[in-house]
């Protein structure tokens, strides 16, 4: 019975193994597994297509691809209940990823999007013209808290921002007043825009009553601690109740504080506001 028992664990021990091998959750969006694979090694910079749900996207990193495609597609972080024919403001749009799948979800629905990384935005036009999407609107504009023209560090990635001291490297942009756009219903509006959202969440404080579901992602360091608490203080002011997760894990091991390098901030987080039923 013994030996039997032992040879039962030890066989579903494989199968457990092989399974997790040969799982593939990205054929859900149509990337087969030996494609996955070769994804997770290719260098950025070269301009390539993959189809997803069956039609053509451009993009020119694979890892930044699947990193979007996971928390999009697979994890659903934006998934949330809009009426029929939603209005949505994209703010940090990217290549696109955001875009179809909210369209994706509500065939009908109207959204506004910025991105002012050229690159990015290039691809993210590309991309909303490969899909045949209608009612989209694309701005090549960085959101921020004043119509200005702005410095900004254009990386052709997720990591692309506005430089709010000089340096060198970067562009000069166009950026827009969010607090303009924020005069009718906005049924989901949200914010990924690289360390510039407690500036710009604090100047559209007063126009937020017109939102129903926000989205912050939040960049940070330790030292900003105080801005995050006047963040949350301001959303949940505005009558929101929110929900917090990491959205990078920064530091495996937070006392020790040992992190990636590359990672320019202490704290990245998914905040996910909503307005509780009357």
């Amino acid at each position: 019975m013994q030996n039997k028992s032992f040879v039962k664990n030890i066989l579903h021990g494989i199968r457990t193994r092989l399974g997790k091998i040969l799982n593939n959750p990205y054929g859900h969006v149509g990337i087969n597994r030996l494609r996955l694979i070769r994804y997770k090694h290719l260098e950025p910079g070269k301009l390539r297509t993959q189809h997803i749900l069956g039609k053509e996207l451009s993009f020119l990193s694979s890892t930044e691809l699947l990193h979007g495609i996971k928390e999009i597609f697979l994890d659903e972080i934006y998934k949330q209940d809009l009426p029929a024919e939603p209005y949505i403001i994209d703010c940090g749009a990217n290549i696109g990823l955001s875009v179809i799948y909210m369209k994706w979800k509500y065939p009908g629905a109207e959204i506004v999007a910025f991105e002012p990384d050229e690159q990015n935005f290039n691809l993210l036009e590309k991309n909303v013209r490969s899909f045949g999407f209608s009612r989209v609107t694309l701005k090549k504009e960085a959101v921020w808290i004043e119509n200005t023209i702005l410095k900004f560090a254009s990386e052709g990635s997720m990591s692309s921002k506005i430089e709010t001291v000089k340096n060198g490297g970067t562009i000069d942009v166009k950026a827009i007043r969010l607090k303009d756009y924020l005069n009718r219903k906005v049924d989901f509006l949200k914010i990924d825009i690289e360390g510039a959202e407690f500036l710009v969440i604090k100047d559209i404080r007063d126009n937020l009553h017109f939102v129903n579901n926000l989205f912050v992602e939040y960049h940070g360091n330790f030292i900003q601690q105080n801005e995050l608490a006047e963040l949350i203080n301001v959303i949940k002011n505005c009558g929101f109740t929110y929900y917090i997760k990491e959205a990078t894990e920064v530091y495996k091991t937070p006392f020790t504080r040992i992190k990636n390098p590359l990672i320019p901030y202490d704290i990245q987080l998914n905040i996910f506001c909503f307005r509780e039923p009357n």
